[in-house]
């Protein structure tokens, strides 16, 4: 579903690509082929393509419209960034925008850019390769940030140089359009962050509420059907969990499982 209503939301998928980029047999080094075989009949033809063992994951961004404002939450891969996966490197499709004008919104009608997290694949379209230089995609937007993970990464990044907070980030930063707020910023009554973190130092969903129903969009909070029935494996990522098969996400796949929304993987 690419559009869906909570109360006098409006919520639209944007979807950037969606392929089997990521084989199952490394992201969940942890399982064994036995393990899996409950789950490819549910999981073939939307979250796994069994001819190439790979796992299916959109890349993508969510469009909020409330009464007030249009918020963007995270940013998807990006055109023109350097990657270390080849096929998110320098990519040139100029797909992402194209979807967000089909959803009839140009960037500079973005009032906020809420992101989750700092990985590569929540933050490449916050900015475009324009006249030699980074600029802010949504250049009337505010890009709201948490400090904690700003604070992390930008440290990362000075010790061993990160190729999307060098292009995706720090000009957002360098622009003057970052917000860095706390782990409970509420935009309103509307919209606000929720502290899922472990999948990096400050990973935060966005809950959205508006008459009396609710949805949360979850960033890289662990979600797929295998994670649920085992919260205790591990995924092959570059940023460990900080606290593996912890309660956190336990605690929200059992208080909001409807309104869990699968989102990009970082």
């Amino acid at each position: 579903m690419l559009q869906r209503q909570v109360g006098d939301i409006v919520i639209n998928r944007i979807i950037e690509s969606e392929r089997p980029d990521f084989d199952a047999a490394q992201f969940f080094p942890q399982i064994t082929p036995e393990q899996w075989g409950p789950y490819r009949q549910r999981l073939a033809g939307w979250a796994l393509d069994p001819a190439v063992n790979g796992l299916v994951f959109p890349m993508q961004s969510f469009l909020l419209r409330t009464r007030h404002h249009t918020i963007v939450v995270d940013t998807c891969v990006g055109d023109h960034k350097q990657r270390a996966r080849a096929n998110w490197n320098m990519t040139s499709s100029g797909e992402y925008l194209r979807r967000l004008a089909e959803a009839g919104v140009r960037p500079e009608q973005v009032d906020y850019v809420l992101t989750t997290h700092f990985h590569t694949d929540h933050v490449g379209w916050n900015t475009r390769w324009e006249q030699g230089r980074w600029v802010p995609t949504f250049p009337n937007a505010r890009y709201v940030m948490s400090e904690k993970e700003w604070t992390y990464w930008s440290a990362m990044h000075r010790e061993t140089p990160q190729n999307q907070i060098a292009d995706s980030v720090i000009p957002i930063v360098e622009a003057g359009r970052a917000q860095m707020v706390k782990n409970d910023f509420a935009l309103d009554d509307e919209v606000r962050f929720e502290s899922t973190w472990g999948h990096t130092p400050d990973h935060m969903s966005v809950h959205v509420t508006s008459r009396g129903q609710h949805a949360v969009i979850t960033g890289d909070l662990p979600r797929t059907l295998l994670r649920a029935g085992r919260p205790g494996v591990r995924v092959a990522l570059p940023v460990a969990l900080l606290r593996p098969g912890g309660a956190r996400g336990q605690r929200v796949l059992v208080r909001v499982p409807e309104g869990l929304s699968r989102g990009a993987p970082g």
